[in-house]
């Protein structure tokens, strides 16, 4: 299981032109879901992410948590965090988990953060989206389970 982990002033996703997520100060976390992942790591990631110091106290340092600032999250699914780029020129995907098997692991994650009290939005599984990602800091975290 992979997350990029990006700290934002401002996030969205959208969908046939249509806004489907969309949120203030937070995170947007880029999920790519293995071969082999289960819930065990997926309640694992969630909980972390929910927990990580990332976002700064009244001295700039990066002191507070998700939870700590009120902070919401867009969780956005994405195969291409699996590549391997090792052989060629074209990216293979065979250590990417099939559809039937990440999608729910990606719902379970989300369903995980919500539990841990983070108010959580998400894209849509395998659709086409156009994330909106406005970076601060620039703040990016990858994780690596």
């Amino acid at each position: 299981m992979r997350a990029v982990i990006q700290r934002v002033i401002k996030s969205q996703v959208v969908i046939d032109e249509a806004i489907r997520a969309a949120i203030g100060h937070g995170l947007v976390i880029l999920l790519g879901i293995e071969k082999g992942d289960n819930r065990e790591k997926a309640d694992y990631l969630a909980k972390k992410i929910t927990n990580m110091r990332i976002f700064g106290d009244k001295e700039g340092k990066m002191n507070l948590s998700l939870l700590d600032i009120g902070g919401k999250a867009i969780v956005v699914s994405q195969f291409t965090l699996m590549a391997d780029t090792h052989k060629g020129n074209r990216p293979s995907f065979i250590h990417a988990a099939p559809p039937n098997v990440a999608s729910p692991l990606v719902d379970y994650f989300i369903q995980r953060l919500k539990a841990y009290g983070v108010e959580t939005q998400s894209g849509e599984f395998a659709a086409h989206m156009l994330v909106e990602i406005h970076n601060n800091g620039p703040v990016t975290i990858l994780m690596d389970i």
